[in-house]
C-alpha cells in the first residue's frame, strides 16, 4: 500500500460527511468529544448577525469575517489581475462585514511569498483603491449599506520563504540561524540573515505601506506575525543578538516601532495583528506517511512552544497584554505554520502553493 493510500485511509475528508448524524458518528469514532447542534440558528437568532462595537466607535455589522485570501494571482509588478478583482468582488457579495487584511501585500518586492502576490507602493495605489472600490460597491449591491462595513489590508514581508521571482526560487530574509529550516529550505544564512539597519529600513517600509494603505481607503492595516513568516519570526528570535533578539523587549521592538510610526504617521489608521500564538517544531512524514517531530530535545526557536510539541503560554499572554497597551483591539489568533507543521494550524489537504 502507497503512503498516499495509507494517508487518505486514515481520515474521511469533511465533504463525505453529507448530514450532521453521519459527523457525529464519525466523530465519536474518532474518540472526540465534540458538541454539536442539530440544527442552524435562524438569521435572526444567530449571534453571527450581531454588531460589534469596537473602541473608537465604529459598529462592525455582523460577526462574520473573512481571513486574507490571497490567490497568487496578482502580475508580476504586483498589480491586481481580473481574478483578483473577481475574487473581492465575492467578498463584497459575501455580506461579511470584516475584510481582514483581504489580502496578504507585500511591503516591498522582496518580501512577496509568490511572484503574483500584490505589492504595495506608489505606483499601484491606484489600483489597491478600485481593488477596495470593487468590494465596496458589490457590497453596496448585496447588503443595502456599507457604513458598518470595515475593511482591511494585510501588510507582510514573507521573510524565510520569499520567493519574489518570476523564476520562483526561494530568496529568504531571516533573522536567525535556525537549526532545522535552515537546512529544510536550503538557506544561505551568510546571504539570508538581516543585520539591525536592514531591519530599520524593513520598518520604514511598514509604516510608509500603512499611509499608503490609508490614502488607497482602507480602515486598517494588519502587521502579519503569523504562519513562519517574518513578523512571525520575531517572536522566536531568542538566540539572536542586538536591539531585536534575545530578550522579550527586543523581539516586540520591530512590531512596537512599526505601531509607533503608523500613529505618527497615519493616526487615524486602525491596526491590527494576525499572530501565530504558539509554535512548535518542524515535523516530517513518517511511518504511513503521518507527521512527526524533526526534533524532539532542547528546542528553543517556538514562540508559544517548549520541547518538541508542549506548550508555553506564558509569552503569548504577555504578547496579548502588549497589544492592549498599544492599543490594537484586533486580534486574530492562528497557530505554526503551514509550511512545517501545517496539522496544528488548518486541515490542509494541499501546501501553499508559493
Amino acid at each position: 500500500m502507497s503512503n498516499n493510500t495509507n494517508k487518505s485511509s486514515q481520515y474521511r475528508r469533511i465533504a463525505s460527511l453529507k448530514n450532521i448524524g453521519e459527523f457525529k458518528s464519525y466523530v465519536q469514532q474518532l474518540g472526540i468529544d465534540l458538541p454539536t447542534d442539530e440544527e442552524l440558528a435562524t438569521p435572526v437568532n444567530s449571534p453571527f448577525v450581531k454588531p460589534y462595537k469596537i473602541r473608537d466607535g465604529f459598529v462592525i455589522g455582523n460577526r462574520f469575517c473573512i481571513l486574507p485570501m490571497e490567490g497568487w494571482d496578482g502580475t508580476f509588478d504586483g498589480q491586481p489581475t481580473d481574478e483578483t478583482i473577481r475574487r473581492w468582488q465575492r467578498f463584497g457579495l459575501s455580506g461579511a462585514k470584516l475584510i481582514w487584511g483581504g489580502e496578504a501585500v507585500a511591503v516591498r518586492p522582496d518580501g512577496r511569498a509568490n511572484p503574483n502576490q500584490l505589492l504595495i507602493n506608489e505606483k499601484n495605489i491606484e489600483a489597491l483603491r478600485a481593488l477596495r472600490e470593487e468590494l465596496t460597491v458589490h457590497h453596496l449591491a448585496s447588503s443595502g449599506r456599507t457604513d458598518d462595513l470595515l475593511v482591511g489590508l494585510q501588510l507582510t514581508h514573507s521573510g524565510r520563504f520569499a520567493r519574489p521571482d518570476p523564476d520562483k526560487q526561494l530568496k529568504p530574509r531571516t533573522l536567525y540561524k535556525h537549526p532545522l529550516l535552515d537546512a529544510k529550505f536550503n538557506v544561505d544564512t551568510k546571504r539570508a540573515l538581516l543585520n539591525d539597519e536592514e531591519i530599520e529600513q524593513l520598518i520604514a517600509d511598514f509604516i510608509k505601506a500603512a499611509r499608503l494603505s490609508h490614502q488607497a481607503g482602507f480602515d486598517f492595516v494588519d502587521i502579519k506575525h503569523c504562519h513562519g513568516y517574518l513578523g512571525h519570526e520575531f517572536l522566536s528570535a531568542f538566540e539572536r543578538p542586538g536591539r531585536y533578539g534575545g530578550s522579550f523587549e527586543n523581539r516586540t521592538r520591530f512590531l512596537r516601532e512599526i505601531v509607533k510610526g503608523i500613529r505618527e504617521t497615519v493616526p487615524e489608521l486602525q491596526i491590527a495583528v494576525r499572530l501565530s500564538a504558539f509554535d512548535w517544531v518542524p515535523f516530517t512524514p513518517g511511518e504511513g506517511n503521518i507527521g512527526q517531530p524533526e526534533f524532539t530535545n532542547n528546542y528553543n526557536h517556538a514562540f508559544g512552544g517548549t520541547g518538541a510539541t508542549g506548550l508555553d503560554l506564558t509569552e503569548p499572554l504577555a504578547f496579548l497584554r502588549l497589544l492592549e497597551s498599544l492599543d490594537i483591539e484586533l486580534v486574530c489568533i492562528s497557530a505554526g505554520s503551514p509550511y512545517y507543521n501545517p496539522h496544528i494550524q488548518r486541515p490542509a489537504l494541499f501546501p501553499p502553493s508559493d
